[in-house]
C-alpha cells in the first residue's frame, strides 16, 4: 500500500474544508488516523477526495 504523502490537514486546505470535516469523512469510511497531521495511504486519500468531489458535484444545480 503506497502513501499519498498528504495529511488530513493538507486535504482540508486543498478543498477549503475544516480539518474536522475531513476527519469525519475518515470516520465514515473507516479510515484510521491519530491527528490531523496523519499521513494517509494512497487509497484512503483517493477515497476521501472522491467523496468530497462527489458531494460537491451533487450540490451544484444545473443552469437553465
Amino acid at each position: 500500500m503506497g502513501f499519498a504523502d498528504l495529511s488530513i490537514a493538507e486535504i482540508a486546505a486543498e478543498y477549503n474544508l475544516p480539518p474536522e470535516e475531513v476527519c469525519h469523512r475518515c470516520e465514515q469510511l473507516g479510515i484510521a488516523y491519530k491527528t490531523q497531521e496523519t499521513r494517509l495511504a494512497l487509497e484512503d486519500a483517493k477515497a476521501i477526495i472522491s467523496m468530497i468531489l462527489s458531494e460537491r458535484e451533487g450540490s451544484v444545480t444545473p443552469r437553465e
